[in-house]
């Protein structure tokens, strides 16, 4: 019968020092191969690998395509990439950005899940908001083990606790006591007769797409939503049997959460960009009304204060809303440190 011997690892905001903790806990025997994703910067290099390999026994990798999935050997997406699972072997793509992401946890979760079944154990680590928390539920409803760091113990405890808030995790324990838990779990023989559900299987096929989705192979996922997606303006589906995920018709997958705070980020772009236009409107309003009175049109002089008064004030407003901290965000999910 199958064996556990893959394991996927998923972190973001806080994740470079909770992934040194948890490889440095891992036997150098470990009996499973070790994939990772954590969230990164589209642009420039990382030293991911380096530095994990440097805090554990284990050899560390970047990730390439086709490579083969080693026992005993930790696998890093590269930036820019999702990293999936596929028969045995790594498999790199540039499809649709999740929630905002590329490499994304969920993209390598699910596909762990469709490709392994019971025979993954999925760990996620600290990060903010509710990343891999769909991917948990994938690799749990095919018979999956799944653990999850202690949130007193992560930096951001945002991914989670999500996970906690909507299922039962098999284990939560400190990332530092994560590989004495996973020694004892790997190599135990599995029941792979849960098969993924065909949302998972078409999320997977989405993720591994390297272009655009066509439309026909998002819509029949679920229902129209009345959302837009943050980073292409289309109209969101959401899915049917998740816990509020959408897609947009090219493919981009969003939280609920996740779309909230980039929703939000969208606004305050528009919101500063209407304050510049209306100290610009203001200051114009003060060149045409001096080059009125240098030509003695007193009609236009007594216009134009009104005007500039108006846009004045709406930049005051703006200006005191946005500066008000209203729009601060979660942390940042990107490890200037992993790059």
């Amino acid at each position: 019968m199958p064996t556990r011997d893959l394991i996927v690892v998923g972190a973001s905001a806080g994740g470079v020092e909770a992934l040194r903790a948890f490889v440095a806990g891992v036997p150098a025997d470990l009996d499973a191969a070790i994939a990772v994703v954590l969230h990164l910067p589209a642009g420039g290099t990382s030293a991911l690998a380096g530095i994990l390999g440097r805090s554990g026994p284990l050899p560390t990798v970047t990730a390439s395509d086709g490579m083969a999935l080693r026992r005993g050997r930790v696998h890093v997406a590269p930036p820019d990439h999702h990293l999936l699972v596929v028969d045995g072997s790594a498999r790199l793509s540039h499809g649709p950005t999740e929630h905002g992401h590329r490499p994304a946890v969920d993209a390598l979760f699910r596909s762990a899940a469709a490709s392994h079944g019971a025979g993954v154990i999925g760990v996620v680590l600290s990060g903010a908001l509710d990343d891999g928390t769909a991917g948990m539920l994938a690799i749990a409803g095919r018979g999956g083990l799944t653990v999850v760091q202690d949130p007193d113990d992560a930096l951001y405890d945002g991914m989670p606790t999500s996970v906690l808030r909507h299922l039962t995790v098999d284990h939560v324990v400190p990332s530092a006591k994560m590989g004495a838990l996973l020694r004892d779990c790997v190599g135990l023989q599995v029941d792979t007769r849960h098969e993924p559900s065909g949302l998972v299987r078409r999320e997977t096929a989405i993720a591994a797409t390297n272009g655009g989705v066509h439309a026909d192979g998002v819509t029949p996922l679920g229902r129209p939503s009345n959302f837009s997606c943050p980073d292409c303006d289309g109209n969101l589906i959401e899915l049917d049997g998740t816990s509020k995920c959408f897609r947009c018709h090219v493919g981009h997958a969003w939280t609920a959460e996740a779309l909230l705070v980039a929703q939000g980020a969208t606004l305050e772009r528009v919101l500063w960009t209407a304050l510049r236009t209306l100290e610009e409107k203001a200051g114009l309003v003060r060149r045409m009304r001096g080059d009125a009175s240098a030509r003695g049109a007193e009609l236009l002089v007594r216009r134009f204060p009104r005007t500039e008064e108006e846009a004045a004030h709406a930049a005051d407003v703006l200006r005191h809303h946005l500066l008000s901290g209203t729009f601060t965000r979660p942390a940042d999910v990107e490890e200037e440190s992993a790059t």
